[in-house]
């Protein structure tokens, strides 16, 4: 009979002390300045413990990702599509505009276009954020706000694209009232009859 493993035990604590240890790198020095030795000295683990689990930047980027997949989304419930996507689009921007979490998030992006392994961890990391974020549209389905067949993580896309292509692409800041503009074009395009 194989002897039953403790839930938890040291390697979750190791795990846990290195993601920590990582997400305080990426806030102090983003995606370009994470380096084992720093994150194995700031979590008090010697470095070959996180190469042999992790390999390198891109493994603590993809599981500090798959830690932050399992922390629940505050999804807004405001008893409209409209008022929904508008919270959903504020709760994005003012992520990115904290000094703590936001250097942490755009880390994660910034090594999601650089690295093939932090990408999948990013592809799963915004599906379950999608996933999660689709109630809001399975809540106006049932409103009659729209229509039972629209496509909920298209809503939510559109709704918080115009903010990452202002953060990534053209590196400009977003305002509350951009976020807001952002929401209600999602929302109004979510309404629109399609053609058959």
């Amino acid at each position: 009979m194989e002897p039953q493993r403790r839930p938890g035990g040291r390697s979750a604590r190791v795990r846990e002390a290195v993601l920590d240890a990582t997400t305080a790198e990426l806030a102090e020095r983003g995606y370009q300045g994470l380096n084992v030795d720093s994150v194995a000295q700031r979590a008090g683990v010697h470095k070959t413990t996180v190469y042999r689990r992790w390999g390198g930047p891109e493994g603590l980027v993809a599981d500090a990702l798959e830690r932050a997949s399992e922390q629940p989304w505050p999804i807004p419930d405001t008893g409209t599509l409209a008022g929904d996507l508008r919270g959903l689009a504020e709760l994005v921007r003012v992520g990115f505009d904290d000094p703590e979490s936001g250097p942490v998030a755009t880390a994660f992006v910034t090594a999601g276009m650089q690295h093939p392994d932090a990408a999948a961890a990013l592809r799963r990391f915004y599906a379950a954020r999608h996933d999660e974020a689709a109630v809001i549209v399975a809540r106006a389905v049932e409103r009659g706000e729209v229509e039972p067949d629209i496509d909920a993580d298209e809503v939510v896309r559109l709704a918080i694209a115009p903010l990452f292509h202002r953060l990534f692409i053209t590196h400009e800041p977003v305002t509350a009232e951009q976020a807001r503009r952002a929401a209600d074009v999602a929302a109004a395009l979510a309404r629109t009859p399609r053609e058959s």
